[in-house]
């Protein structure tokens, strides 16, 4: 490793701001690789837009509090009741969510407390481990029809944010192919392409979309029988 890289992580009793600009840059670097895992072994539908954005810049927080707290236990403390009044009202939906989280957060103390080994070979072996268990899972998935989910929503409405649960709980995929205005400009049509979850029927599909306010239309037909 050059000097310049592994500097930063000897034991020394001065710590200069070179140093510390460097382990944020590492962070920086192994908290994208943390986001890239997430994004290539997450399914789209499961995805958060700005989960990944949050998974990198929680590894540099991490690293820049692991290296003010140092060995000083009374800081430790301190910082944990300055950071206890922060409340976050976003519910993660998913367990592995979590543990990204946890991941990141891991990866940034690592690089702070100059472990940059651990942090790398933690990257290596949790990247395997995500991507062995997603390909299992993967290959566990059964192939189903693929449907074209037809949706009709009043002008204004977020599709997403009003039927993106219903969607996801239903669906194992889905792609807006099309989409327009309908009723003379007051309401929105969107046409997807959408393969049904094991278990899930379309019948329970449109029941589920159709009790939701706002919701002013649902078809759901079979492609391979309307080809």
């Amino acid at each position: 490793m050059p000097e310049f890289l592994s500097a930063p992580f000897l034991n020394g009793p001065d710590v200069t701001p070179l140093d510390v600009l460097v382990r944020l840059l590492i962070a920086f670097v192994l908290g994208c690789g943390v986001a890239f895992i997430y994004s290539r072994t997450r399914r789209p539908e499961d995805r958060e837009p700005s989960f990944a954005t949050t998974l990198v810049l929680l590894s540099i927080l991490i690293a820049v509090v692991t290296q003010v707290i140092g060995d000083n236990v009374a800081r430790a403390f301190s910082l944990v009741g300055a950071l206890g009044i922060v409340r976050f009202r976003t519910v993660v939906r998913d367990t592995q969510d979590t543990a990204y989280v946890i991941f990141s957060v891991v990866i940034g103390m690592a690089v702070g407390a100059k472990n940059l080994w651990v942090a790398v070979i933690a990257m290596g072996v949790v990247g395997l481990a995500a991507v062995a268990i997603r390909l299992k899972a993967r290959r566990g998935e059964p192939s189903s029809a693929e449907f074209t989910l037809n949706l009709r929503v009043g002008l204004g409405v977020d599709i997403e944010k009003l039927l993106g649960n219903v969607l996801a709980e239903h669906l194992i995929s889905r792609e807006l192919v099309a989409t327009g205005t309908a009723r003379q400009g007051a309401a929105v049509d969107s046409v997807y392409r959408a393969r049904l979850r094991n278990g899930a029927s379309g019948e329970q599909l449109v029941r589920a979309l159709n009790r939701v306010e706002g919701v002013q239309n649902v078809q759901l037909e079979r492609r391979d029988l309307a080809d």
